[in-house]
């Protein structure tokens, strides 16, 4: 028994000798050293640029509504006031300078609303015979024919210099530059509304959308939003949609030159598209193209042209004066514009925001629309610097 007991001591001094040696096993890990997961941050949702505004307030952000720059119109200064209107625009010619300029628009924008986006503020200052404002503090700019003998660098600093004496006075919107291509110089005296008053930038493609391109980014350099006008082009008519019915263009196609101009300036920075009221035979020849969805669609479909669409004047030009007030706003509407515009004659404003806001009050498919527009320039608006 006691050789048994001896033995047994032995083995378990042995056992424990071997333990000793052997390495010691890692201890088990406490929850406090397991890693810690990155926690997944909750995704911020985009505010709606339209929550909070009413159906009434989305229309006055479809208009654009013109004043004479010898006086503020009362019509558009209520329409500023109470129908929170996106825009305004000057027409006619002034050269009473940039601080007479800047002390009419304080008239308007001393009454927008607090809460209310930004006015936009427009005129024609292209150069030639088409600048609305002179004087002291503007610059006398040339026609779009001078301007494209200049290099492209040369016209964009140019153009930067012209956009920042504008925004001084307190314009931030220029319906310009004009992007139609004229047949040629000798066709230029036949096509009233761009080649005889020397508004065009050239005559083919590569020219256009280079000079084009050129004054666009020097509005933009100097604080305002350029606008290209009149798609899909003006330069081939042998009437003015001013001052005549029933224009219509037999050349213009859907993916034509005259489009193309767009194709290559509008991915270079911001900037509205304006409609011509013109018809295009090749595209549709039912209608304007400011009344047309299919003229609409080549702009947003076959040029991929996400921004705001404006359209040439719907108040006092004579190629829309075969539809009323209310048809000219419900039809551009339903054909995809944004932004219409009432320059010459504001007195016809008050009946077409009436149509627009009883159709869409009346048209769930027509409020989507409103919607849609509404929603682009007030995002337009909130990008601008």
């Amino acid at each position: 028994m006691r050789t048994a007991t001896r033995s047994t001591t032995v083995l378990l001094l042995a056992a424990l000798t071997l333990t000793a040696c052997a390495p010691a096993a890692a201890p088990a890990p406490s929850a406090s050293a397991s890693p810690t997961a990155t926690p997944t941050p909750t995704p911020t949702a985009t505010p709606d640029p339209l929550a909070g505004m009413s159906l009434a307030d989305r229309v006055g952000q479809m208009f654009m509504v013109g004043t004479s720059v010898e006086g503020a119109n009362p019509t558009t200064l209520a329409a500023v006031r109470d129908d929170h209107v996106g825009g305004i625009f000057l027409h006619g010619r002034s050269d009473a300078g940039a601080e007479a300029t800047a002390g009419l628009i304080g008239q308007f924008t001393s009454t927008v609303a607090a809460g209310t986006p930004e006015l936009w503020v427009a005129t024609d200052q292209e150069g030639g015979t088409v600048q609305v404002l002179k004087g002291p503090g503007f610059d006398r700019i040339p026609s779009a024919v001078e301007q494209a003998t200049q290099t492209d660098a040369a016209l964009r600093s140019a153009a930067a210099a012209w956009g920042a004496q504008l925004a001084q006075a307190g314009v931030n919107m220029n319906l310009a530059p004009v992007a139609d291509i004229v047949t040629s110089p000798e066709f230029a005296a036949s096509n009233p509304p761009i080649g005889a008053l020397a508004r065009e930038y050239g005559y083919d493609r590569a020219t256009v959308a280079a000079k084009v391109g050129a004054f666009a980014a020097g509005m933009r350099d100097g604080g305002v939003m350029p606008t290209l006008k009149h798609f899909p082009g003006l330069g081939h008519v042998d009437e003015n949609t001013d001052t005549r019915t029933g224009v219509t263009d037999d050349t213009v196609t859907a993916d034509g030159a005259d489009v193309g101009v767009y194709d290559n300036v509008l991915p270079q920075g911001d900037a509205i598209v304006m409609m011509s009221t013109a018809i295009y035979a090749q595209i549709d020849p039912g209608a304007p193209a400011a009344f047309s969805p299919a003229v609409v669609n080549v702009l947003r479909d076959r040029v991929g042209f996400d921004g705001v669409i404006t359209v040439d004047d719907l108040s006092a030009a004579r190629q829309v004066q075969p539809w009323s007030p209310a048809d000219r706003a419900t039809l551009a509407v339903d054909a995809g514009v944004d932004l219409l515009l009432v320059s010459a004659d504001p007195s016809v404003y008050p009946e077409m925001r009436q149509a627009v806001l009883a159709r869409a009050q009346s048209d769930p498919a027509f409020a989507a629309k409103v919607d849609a527009a509404a929603r682009r320039i007030v995002e337009q608006k909130a990008a601008m610097p």
